[in-house]
């Protein structure tokens, strides 16, 4: 995607310093652009863990190539083992994270030289980086049919389409997930408009979601997060589409706190609500999402503080009496029955397990 007319990925290894790996630091967008470097295995670990990146698919690449940072310091497998374990704690919600970090282990373990070790690391790595992007431009290319059937019903007006965080490509590594076929659509010159939630606490949509597509030139209004109900009873919402941090083989998904009630207001008006997800983001250990997702509580100090631009940096503004308790929850779970389909690299299928194994037969138990 691009910034300025420039395409970028949101992680890669630094040219001619292969020790080093560079990140969008988009705890600073819109308001600033800074790359950061990223070397030790605590630097991924902080990265991970204080936002700098996000998005289920990018957890899941940067955490691997912290796993091959820690082979770089000609660590013992006990303490590569020790990484493993810090970076599981960073995040606790996106499974893409933990099946990153066991593909790494199981990798590194087959060599008992460290060199060697570095080699298949970052080969990996690099291989995670590009099946995500590969995977992402197919959710693209199968959720852009969906789009075309819209639009053809509409007879070429714009297709408006409700997102819910950030599941563009700041989230993965290219393209994104639920942006994929958005994109794909407006190079198709096909008219699309996204109402993109703010997304409180974080407003990862307002700063992320509402940034890359403007720099993508796709027409977009940011709205607050309460809207979305008023727009689909009013007829001003084709289609939903969100990411999904982990979904397990029944179809529940657990994505950005306040899904939920979209996913209900949708159903209430008969409006398609679609959830774009590669299999990375399965757990395929899980029946009940509601009861076995782990929901990550983030600090109070998220909902209490407004962060944004005060004309020369970003500060905080307090919203509420100082005293007052605050509780800050990171996701929630939308039961597989109040989605239309997932769409995967694989195709879209509905949110249910019968429909899901039939993309993945490869997962019957």
């Amino acid at each position: 995607m691009k910034i300025k007319g420039q395409h970028y990925r949101t992680i890669w290894v630094k040219e001619n310093e292969p020790g080093v790996v560079q990140t969008i630091d988009q705890r600073l967008l819109p308001f600033k652009f800074e790359i950061l470097d990223l070397r030790k295995p605590e630097d991924f670990e902080w990265a991970i863990a204080d936002m700098i990146v996000r998005g289920a698919p990018l957890i899941g690449v940067t955490a691997a190539y912290g796993m091959y940072a820690a082979t770089l310091s000609k660590q013992s497998r006990h303490d590569i083992q020790k990484v493993a374990e810090s970076l599981k704690k960073t995040r606790p919600t996106a499974v893409d994270l933990f099946n990153s970090i066991e593909r790494m282990t199981n990798a590194i373990k087959t060599a008992s030289d460290p060199v060697k070790q570095s080699q298949i690391a970052l080969s990996l790595a690099n291989q995670m980086a590009e099946e995500s992007v590969d995977g992402c431009r197919k959710i693209g290319e199968y959720g852009l049919e969906i789009i075309k059937q819209i639009s053809k019903k509409k007879n070429g007006e714009p297709v408006n389409i409700l997102t819910h965080c950030n599941a563009g490509w700041l989230a993965c590594i290219d393209y994104g997930t639920a942006t994929a076929p958005v994109y794909l659509a407006h190079e198709e010159g096909i008219k699309v408009h996204v109402w993109v939630d703010e997304t409180r606490p974080r407003n990862q949509g307002s700063r992320l979601t509402a940034f890359e597509l403007g720099e993508h030139g796709v027409p977009h209004t940011v709205i607050a997060d309460n809207t979305g109900g008023h727009l689909m009873q009013h007829g001003m919402v084709d289609m939903v589409i969100v990411g999904t941090d982990r979904t397990t083989r029944t179809g529940d998904v657990a994505n950005k706190i306040g899904t939920y009630l979209k996913a209900l207001a949708a159903h209430d008006n008969n409006i398609p609500f679609y959830v774009a997800l590669p299999s990375s983001t399965f757990d395929w250990s899980i029946r009940n999402g509601i009861e076995e997702i782990p929901i990550e509580t983030r600090s109070p100090k998220e909902v209490k503080y407004m962060e944004g631009w005060n004309g020369t940096e970003i500060d905080d503004v307090l919203l509420m009496p100082y005293s007052s308790k605050t509780a800050n929850y990171g996701f929630d779970v939308t039961p597989g029955r109040l989605i239309t389909g997932l769409i995967t690299e694989k195709g879209i299928c509905k949110a249910n397990e019968k429909s899901i194994l039939e993309l993945f037969p490869e997962q019957r138990t």
